[in-house]
């Protein structure tokens, strides 16, 4: 194949604006060094996060939920997983099905 007739470059878009990057903002050295000299304390003091009791109680409940599924998934044999799932694709309707229409 010949390419001789093929437009080569980047694709041009109508508008020509383009797109304009922000440029970094540089820091000064001295700045930061006075910055991290000074031994001034922080405006606020920094409070820890603490849970209230009602979050203690949600994540205690929703630990011992998981671990009871888990148990629960892990006490099925294979046999009884596959019957469940043949159970269950049983009871979906198809959507191929063509519904009755009139008597």
């Amino acid at each position: 194949m010949d390419y001789d007739n093929v437009a080569g470059g980047t694709l041009k878009f109508k508008g020509g604006g383009g797109i304009s990057k922000k440029k970094k903002k540089k820091t000064d050295a001295s700045k930061v060094k006075a910055a991290l000299d000074s031994d001034s304390p922080p405006a606020k003091p920094v409070k820890l996060l603490e849970k209230t009791v009602a979050e203690l109680k949600f994540e205690e409940v929703q630990k011992k939920r998981q671990e009871e599924k888990v148990l629960k998934q892990a006490m099925k044999s294979h046999k009884e997983k596959v019957a469940e799932l043949n159970r269950k694709l049983e009871e979906m309707t198809e959507h191929y099905d063509i519904p009755k229409v009139g008597p």
